[in-house]
């Protein structure tokens, strides 16, 4: 599979049917306000009626991650009435900089184990409270496969606040906003400034990019 990371090495652009391989709506909302403008449609992958699950090599980071699943649903739609469409997946994590790539891949299985709480003490142990959000998204269309990354910086706060969101929202200061937590910002201003939401523009201006 060939991955675009980098402007100005696409193919002729086609509009595309395009299938986001997640169960969270807020995400598929976010990816429609992003790749619709290009001509393209988005809604999650649903197969005989369920969102498919997808086997994560969490210990391959991020990157590793949404390959896995990019492999896995092109395997899924193949010889369906899906294999004409292109796949969207995306992975994301938080990483704090006193722990170096941690807990990344495995932040939700971090928040399950030690919870918001537990994350603030180990910050203030540390006594560095920066951190910032990584998104990776990957788009194929079965030939070609496009990829983005997207970074929002912050610090820990420390006491969770606001309950907009999920996973670290509640502890996680965003250096964009104006000193509240993705928890008190609110979905609205938090797509705007997210990790993810820059991965996705990222993939829109990979998608507008002139051929060569």
């Amino acid at each position: 599979m060939l991955f675009v990371v980098g402007s100005g090495t696409m193919l002729e652009l086609r509009q595309m049917r395009i299938l986001f391989a997640t169960g969270n709506e807020n995400k598929i909302t976010e990816a429609r306000e992003v790749l619709g403008p290009l001509g393209h449609s988005v809604e999650g992958l649903v197969i005989n009626g369920l969102r498919p699950n997808f086997d994560e090599p969490k210990h391959l980071g991020l990157d590793g991650v949404a390959e896995a699943k990019i492999s896995q649903a092109m395997e899924l739609i193949q010889g369906s009435e899906l294999e004409s469409s292109a796949i969207l997946v995306e992975d994301s994590g938080i990483f704090l900089d006193a722990f170096p790539e941690w807990p990344g891949a495995e932040s939700s299985d971090v928040e399950k184990e030690i919870g918001l709480e537990g994350i603030i003490e180990k910050v203030k142990h540390s006594g560095i409270y920066g951190a910032e959000y990584r998104a990776v998204a990957i788009l194929s269309d079965g030939k070609q496969a496009w990829k983005s990354q997207g970074v929002c910086r912050g610090k820990i706060s420390d006491r969770p606040r606001g309950s907009s969101g999920f996973g670290y929202d509640p502890i996680f200061i965003p250096e964009e906003g104006d000193g509240g937590t993705f928890g008190e910002l609110g979905n609205e201003i938090k797509n705007q400034i997210s990790h993810r939401k820059k991965a996705m523009l990222g993939l829109s201006n990979l998608l507008k990019s002139p051929s060569k």
